[in-house]
């Protein structure tokens, strides 16, 4: 760990630089034992001694404060949140590699021949249709006559609106709501 100090309004003596030291080594092995740098702020106002410990670990920045009569209670206390924070993230990132899927179940045909899913189904607006009132008679007349595949007609005895189709067999199909 790399140790970097700041002091506001106070010296930063050997003995509180021994203080954080002694306090981060018993959390090494929850670093994983990387060279994770620690910054420290010591601040002093008036009764108040302020300490604040920022590490950067991992993508994440752990920040912790606090505030006592004594500077060494201070960080220790601030210490402590920090591996508090520490523990959790590193609980948080073993869950998530937990709960992944395996590879195998993502990838199961590892030779390369993977199926794709299918496409989602796309409605695809082609053309408006006029909607005419005529006869189902009249309608197969005018299909007929068309190179389409149905039409859409209003029935003019009943004023409902139809469907006419050209079946595989040569016939015509009706749909009626």
């Amino acid at each position: 760990m790399t140790f970097e100090y700041t002091g506001r309004h106070v010296e930063v003596t050997p003995a509180i630089r021994r203080h954080v030291e002694e306090q981060f080594s018993k959390l090494t092995p929850l670093f994983n034992g990387n060279s994770v740098p620690v910054h420290v702020i010591l601040t002093v106002e008036k009764n108040r001694q302020t300490g604040e410990v920022i590490v950067h670990w991992l993508d994440h920045t752990l920040k912790a404060t606090d505030t006592n009569a004594d500077m060494y209670m201070a960080l220790s206390r601030a210490i402590g949140k920090i591996e508090k924070q520490a523990l959790k993230l590193k609980k948080k990132i073993i869950d998530r590699k937990h709960n992944s899927k395996k590879f195998s179940a993502a990838a199961p045909n590892p030779d390369g021949h993977i199926k794709a899913a299918p496409a989602p189904v796309r409605i695809i607006n082609a053309r408006r249709y006029s909607v005419k009132p005529m006869t189902a008679e009249e309608a197969a007349l005018d299909l007929s006559g068309k190179s389409d595949n149905f039409i859409v007609f209003r029935d003019a005895d009943t004023s409902r609106v139809g469907v006419l189709y050209k079946r595989q067999d040569g016939n015509f199909g009706l749909i009626e709501p």
